[in-house]
């Protein structure tokens, strides 16, 4: 039973960063990628899911460090090769469009 909550948790998790996420990427992202003249058309949905992660990550970095200390998936998260490397490239996703000057998805 134990198990089945923290698989309930986690995707509650999930779809909650992925709504904060599409709210951010709506409501504050479009609007700076327009005031630089970046147009916010195509696959937005790139951006949109590099930006949870970006907030993912954080989360992960602050409930872990100063809430859940001992627990072990958090500890594994920030341990995590793949994890980092996933953020490496959010950040890629998010950023690129200010250096290109246009959204190349």
């Amino acid at each position: 039973m134990d198990e089945w909550k923290k698989v309930v948790l986690s995707l509650l998790e999930i779809i909650v960063i992925l709504s904060i996420g599409l709210l951010f990427t709506t409501y504050i992202l479009r609007p700076i990628y327009e005031n630089f003249g970046i147009q916010f058309t195509g696959d937005v949905w790139v951006n949109w899911f590099g930006l949870s992660y970006i907030l993912f990550v954080l989360y992960s970095l602050i409930v872990g460090i100063f809430i859940f200390q001992e627990s072990n998936i958090f500890k594994q998260r920030r341990t995590s090769v793949l994890f980092w490397l996933i953020f490496i490239g959010s950040n890629y996703v998010v950023f690129i469009p200010f250096i290109k000057g246009e959204n190349p998805f």
